[in-house]
């Protein structure tokens, strides 16, 4: 049995939040949170996101409803034989920062990579009511293990910075910018 699935010490005081979020969930969730997310994700890495904002541009649907959604920043790499997915790591989110606040006022709740955030996309998070988790960079295939499913949606063309949905259970974060607008990176840097 995976280690992850049977919830490890590491899990023990975790906040436990499904995704899609519930409505009041998001409310409950501090900066500096950690939290274990189940359910349904969403991914996109900067090709997702251009193509994403171009179709926009153009009045053309969207191939999926961000409404309560979670935005995972990742480009999986192929799964090897038996494996659902391959190494799922964090990619650097401040790169999609200039498509964030249009994804936001589509309904968009969570966003999820590593690395700080621009001023421009905190405001647009609070506006939004949405927060941003980060999770271990340079751990891909330890984050691997808390996907049970991996489907591609849409911008198959892309590669692995196509359009996916993830079934997960049990994928560790922590809350980095909440609804009431604290930042944990900045409350770490001044020593709070």
């Amino acid at each position: 049995m995976s280690m992850l699935r049977s919830r490890p010490a590491f899990f023990e005081g975790l906040k436990e939040v499904r995704v899609p979020f519930a409505a009041g969930v998001l409310e409950t969730l501090a900066a500096g949170d950690l939290v274990s997310l189940s359910g349904t994700f969403l991914t996109g890495r900067d090709q997702t996101h251009r193509r994403l904002c171009a179709l926009l541009d153009e009045g053309r649907p969207l191939p999926v409803d961000f409404a309560g959604q979670l935005l995972y920043y990742v480009g999986p790499s192929p799964a090897r034989p038996g494996q659902v997915i391959g190494a799922a790591g964090p990619t650097t989110s401040y790169r999609m920062d200039a498509y964030t606040p249009r994804l936001l006022e589509l309904g968009l709740k969570a966003t999820l990579g590593k690395g700080v955030r621009s001023p421009a996309v905190r405001e647009a998070m609070q506006r939004s009511g949405a927060v941003y988790f980060a999770t271990v960079g340079g751990a891909g295939a330890l984050l691997s293990k808390c996907i049970r499913a991996c489907e591609l949606v849409a911008f198959a063309d892309a590669g692995p910075e196509g359009l996916f949905r993830l079934e997960v259970e049990n994928f560790p974060a922590v809350v980095i910018n909440d609804l009431h607008g604290r930042d944990f990176y900045d409350e770490v840097a001044k020593g709070r």
